[in-house]
């Protein structure tokens, strides 16, 4: 298999920039970096930096201080973890996320969030520690005449023209 990434925590202050004060330290230091729970594991589980919860229809957005960085030509795609999927109908708001490889490189250090939704009809509670999300590599192509050349610098809908 091709290595193609590696993930790494933000920064301290970029992380308690985006939670709580009364959790960021504690939090902080909880981070842990995604893992494939097997060898034949496509998913890097993303585990949660903190506790959290969500109520059925309620949407939540988790900061997991972790940035990744990605080989151009690659892409990392998020998906709920697939039993969450099965008991919770949890999805990303976004229905899938996409890492860039230039995010990491934007001001929040490519600061990975996730935006849950409980689509079910019960509470999703997520302990502190806890795999609540997946990642997975994936190459991609461009076209033949593609002349992008914008940086970016930021994420969640950073690149639009809205």
């Amino acid at each position: 298999m091709k290595r193609v990434g590696r993930f790494e925590k933000v920064s301290a202050a970029e992380f308690s920039s985006r939670v709580p004060a009364e959790i960021a330290e504690s939090a902080y230091s909880a981070i842990r970096l995604p893992e494939r729970a097997t060898s034949g594991s496509a998913g890097y589980d993303f585990y949660a930096p903190f506790a959290f919860q969500a109520e059925p229809g309620e949407e939540i957005k988790i900061p997991t201080g972790i940035r990744a960085y990605i080989e151009p030509g690659w892409v990392l795609t998020l998906y709920p973890r697939s039993g969450l999927g099965f008991k919770f109908r949890l999805m990303l708001n976004n229905t899938v996320g996409v890492i860039d490889s230039d995010y990491y490189y934007s001001d929040n250090e490519g600061h990975i969030h996730i935006k849950l939704f409980n689509g079910g009809s019960r509470r999703l509670e997520i302990a502190a520690g806890e795999a609540f999300a997946q990642g997975i590599f994936l190459p991609f192509g461009i076209t033949e005449d593609d002349s992008a050349t914008a940086k970016r610098n930021g994420g969640f809908g950073s690149t639009s023209a809205r």
